[in-house]
């Protein structure tokens, strides 16, 4: 079960980060974690650490999910939390966002990880659509938590997970189905495009649902004009 406090005016380098920066305490899978959101820069709701991290990282637990020995890339990582787990977990991460959004990763990420294993987490920024072609294709989990709100992005984010996964890659994402931001609309009619999907984990009362996501066995090329003719409302987050 996950533990959270929080405090805030723990020690920084200076007064003015101390005072826009907030720490909470979550344990998960035997690991006490602390994670900072900096409140100085505008990274909008990056800083916040949504409800599907937390449910996700509570998935890995109940299910005694383990990374030891994977390549895992964490999407729109936000304060870094899925991410830093897996890599306590065992795994060797990359923890992905926009470029504004690095530098809290980072600091959660030292903030977390013994030095030792320092070598196993690399900090990138990703932007779905755009340089995701930067990356490999050979990752053996893909994670992401509360990712799927803004239904512009969706079909950069499918053509993303599209080109950073194989036949063999696992993809876990945690949404908060939102009706009113198409995350429905996006598990059940444009991830089964190109992906299996199942619902592996619910939390009924909080509309959160853990899908476990492979790639089917296809020619991309013959599904590709589908993705891009798919038409999304332009909304988003409130």
């Amino acid at each position: 079960m996950d533990t959270q406090l929080e405090k805030s005016h723990r020690t920084y380098p200076n007064l003015k980060e101390e005072k826009d920066k907030l720490s909470s305490r979550f344990q998960f899978c035997g690991h006490e974690m602390w994670i900072t959101r900096d409140f100085s820069k505008n990274i909008g709701v990056a800083m916040l650490i949504w409800e599907p991290c937390r449910v996700l990282c509570r998935y890995f637990e109940k299910e005694k999910i383990i990374f030891t020995g994977k390549k895992v890339i964490e999407l729109g990582a936000g304060t870094g939390m899925v991410g830093i787990l897996a890599i306590l977990l065992g795994g060797d991460v990359t923890l992905t966002d926009q470029p504004n959004v690095l530098s809290q990763i980072e600091y959660n990420v030292t903030s977390n990880i013994p030095s030792a294993n320092l070598q196993f987490a690399k900090v990138s920024a990703l932007s779905w659509g755009i340089n995701h072609g930067q990356f490999p294709s050979d990752y053996d989990y893909i994670l992401g938590s509360d990712i799927v709100y803004k239904s512009y992005e969706f079909n950069l984010l499918v053509n993303t997970l599209l080109h950073l996964s194989n036949h063999n890659t696992i993809i876990y994402l945690a949404s908060k189905m939102r009706p009113s931001m198409g995350a429905i609309e996006f598990h059940e009619k444009l991830i089964p495009l190109y992906f299996n999907s199942e619902i592996v984990y619910r939390i009924a009362e909080k509309e959160i649902n853990v899908y476990k996501i492979t790639k089917i066995h296809v020619n991309p090329s013959s599904n590709f004009n589908q993705l891009f003719n798919h038409d999304f409302a332009d909304t988003k987050p409130c």
